[in-house]
C-alpha cells in the first residue's frame, strides 16, 4: 500500500529525514537510499508517495519513495553502471604494468593500493554510521584519501555500498581530486618526474 506525505525534516549531510503523512499520524523515517530517484535529493517540503516497512529495531521506515509527479524508476538504474569500476581497474593495471617494467618505483603502486584499501574501509565505516545514526567520517577525509591515490578504491566503494553517489557537491569535489591525482601521476610518469622520485628513494 502506498501513502502520501511531505518531507518535513531533512538532514542532507547525514542522508535521512522524516515524512509527515497527509492523513496524520506519526512521522515516518526515510533514508536517501529509499528514494527511487537517486539523482534528486530532497531539500525539505517535497510531496512524496511511499510504502512502509518495519526495520530491525521495530521502527516504521519509508521505502520505494517517489516525488509526486515523477515516474517511478528503479534505484539500481540510477547508477553509472560498471564504467567507474572498469576505470579504477584499468588504472591500477596500468600502474602495475609500468611499475613492474621499471618505469616507476614499486612504492608508487604500493601507495595506490594502500590508499585504495584505506579509503574503501573508510567508506564502509561511513556507510554503516549513516545507517545507524552514528558519528560520520568527514567528507574532507574521504577526499584527501582520494587525492593521494585512493580514488580507485573510492570508486569501487561508492558503487558497492551505493554511498555518496547521488550527492552532486561531493561528486564534484571527488572527481576534481581524481583529475588532480591523475595529473600528478602523469607528471611522475614523465622522465623528469620519475628521475626526481628515484633520487629521493633509497637504492
Amino acid at each position: 500500500m502506498r501513502y502520501q506525505g511531505r518531507v518535513t525534516t531533512w538532514k542532507d549531510d547525514q542522508g535521512y529525514g522524516f515524512i509527515t503523512p497527509n492523513d496524520g499520524g506519526s512521522q515516518v523515517f526515510v533514508h536517501i537510499k529509499s528514494f527511487a530517484n537517486r539523482q534528486r535529493r530532497p531539500g525539505g517540503n517535497e510531496l512524496v508517495t511511499y510504502e512502509c516497512k518495519v526495520d530491525a529495531k521495530g521502527r516504521t521506515q519509508a521505502e520505494n519513495v517517489a516525488f509526486v509527479g515523477e515516474r517511478m524508476t528503479s534505484p539500481a538504474a540510477s547508477g553509472n553502471g560498471n564504467s567507474p569500476l572498469i576505470l579504477a581497474s584499468a588504472f591500477l593495471v596500468f600502474v602495475a604494468g609500468v611499475t613492474f617494467t621499471g618505469r616507476l618505483p614499486m612504492a608508487v603502486l604500493g601507495l595506490y593500493l594502500a590508499a585504495s584499501v584505506l579509503v574503501f574501509i573508510a567508506y564502509a565505516i561511513d556507510k554503516s554510521a549513516a545507517q545507524n545514526d552514528q558519528w560520520r567520517t568527514k567528507e574532507s577525509t574521504l577526499h584527501l584519501f582520494a587525492l593521494v591515490g585512493g580514488w580507485p578504491g573510492a570508486l569501487v566503494a561508492q558503487r558497492l555500498f551505493r554511498h555518496k553517489t547521488s550527492k552532486k557537491s561531493f561528486q564534484t569535489v571527488f572527481w576534481a581530486t581524481v583529475v588532480l591525482n591523475c595529473a600528478g601521476f602523469g607528471w611522475l610518469f614523465s622522465t623528469q618526474g620519475a628521475a626526481m622520485l628515484q633520487s629521493f628513494l633509497p637504492t
